[in-house]
């Protein structure tokens, strides 16, 4: 049986350090800020907002929600976004994306403040990402990612990774992430032929495609690390994953499970993001 990898672990150690670095900026009299921006009220937006805004008030990390009417035309919406770039009290934002189809999302995504995108929208950031600089910030879930491999003891060098899903979001900056280490990255998305055995010749396989359950047994080598991103609903309501869990878990050597693995660190790396984009925005020196 598999050992599993447990987000909650690698969440609380995360959260020990964030505490003593939001000290510290409080006594400079800085409390990190994140601004959520939210366009209409999309059920999945409402759901990661409260999430969100439970686990910044855990840390002391003020969290303000500016939501807008689905109707906003791009000039206002431009107009309140642009202020909050401007607004030296506000150190992260993040956009919840998709917008509506009137807006234009390019438009806004190339104006953000690379100093203040905590979630790496900006083209600067994902530059960053792919140049292997690390003065940017990573897309939140591709570096939790990276943070459970790494907790869990899980070495890259030298290793077969191979990432099912090749997203701006997830997929291709985790890839960036990975070479970073001396992974041997394979990228398999939906016009991959043959996906199951370019998958099974994975020592560690990373699942990022959105689909509810397509990872089965057939596509895991015996004793792999299985990383699931995955948040689906199946068919019986009920919260899963990329990975058909009760299929891969007795195969693999260490899994993640969904929900309570990789999107339980995601939200404690976001918050990691606004700490340091307090100290970029107020030029206090990381230690």
């Amino acid at each position: 049986m598999s050992i599993i990898m447990k987000g909650s672990e690698v969440a609380a150690i995360i959260q020990q350090e964030l505490l003593k670095q939001i000290e510290r900026l409080n006594q400079y009299g800085i409390t990190p800020t994140l601004a959520i921006v939210r366009v209409g009220a999309r059920p999945d937006d409402l759901v990661y907002e409260l999430g969100v805004k439970k686990k910044m008030r855990t840390l002391g990390i003020k969290c303000p929600v500016f939501a807008f009417p689905e109707t906003i035309d791009q000039a206002d919406f431009e107009k309140n976004f642009s202020s909050l770039n401007l607004d030296s009290e506000i150190h992260g934002i993040l956009l919840f994306r998709p917008l509506p189809k009137h807006l234009n999302e390019k438009t806004i995504i190339d104006t953000i403040n690379p100093l203040k995108d905590i979630d790496c929208m900006s083209p600067v950031n994902i530059a960053k990402v792919f140049a292997g600089e690390e003065t940017g910030f990573a897309p939140c879930t591709a570096e939790a990612v990276m943070k459970v491999l790494n907790h869990f003891g899980i070495g890259l060098e030298g290793k077969r990774v191979t990432v099912v899903g090749r997203s701006m979001v997830v997929g291709r900056p985790l890839s960036m992430l990975l070479l970073k280490k001396n992974a041997t990255v394979t990228i398999c998305h939906t016009k991959t032929k043959d996906i199951e055995n370019t998958c099974r010749n994975a020592e560690i396989l990373i699942a990022a495609v959105g689909k509810a359950n397509m990872i089965t047994d057939h596509f895991v080598a015996p004793d792999a690390v299985v990383i699931d991103v995955g948040i689906n609903v199946d068919s019986n309501n009920k919260l899963c994953g990329d990975v058909d869990y009760d299929d891969v878990a007795p195969k693999a050597g260490f899994i993640t499970p969904v929900p309570g693995g990789v999107g339980t660190v995601t939200s404690s790396v976001l918050a990691v993001h606004v700490v340091r984009a307090a100290k970029y925005l107020n030029k206090i020196e990381e230690r």
